[in-house]
């Protein structure tokens, strides 16, 4: 089992931020609680089941084991990757999981 990050490629807000995602939830909001990610920042979206990094929570994360993963690279594993973290939604609404 694991937890993975992408690149930290989207822009917002003048940084940098990367996707964190994993192959179970438990995992994923183990990591993030290893970071020191609160839970209200769970992305329970329809596009997948993730967490939002700055690059400087991405490098601690691939400090603590996570796998670095590149939409350049590797796209056949980000594809999966993504497909998992999609089948990981609630179905709620995005953001009304109860958790």
């Amino acid at each position: 089992m694991s937890v993975y990050v992408d690149d930290a490629v989207t822009l917002w807000r003048g940084r940098r931020w990367a996707h964190m995602m994993a192959d179970t939830l438990d995992e994923l909001h183990a990591m993030a609680a290893r970071l020191g990610i609160p839970r209200r920042a769970f992305q329970d979206k329809r596009s997948g089941a993730h967490y939002d990094l700055t690059e400087e929570l991405r490098a601690q994360a691939l400090e603590q084991g996570a796998v670095a993963i590149s939409r350049h690279r590797d796209r056949d594993q980000v594809r999966a990757i993504i497909r998992l973290a999609r089948s990981q939604w609630s179905g709620a609404a995005d953001g009304e999981r109860s958790l």
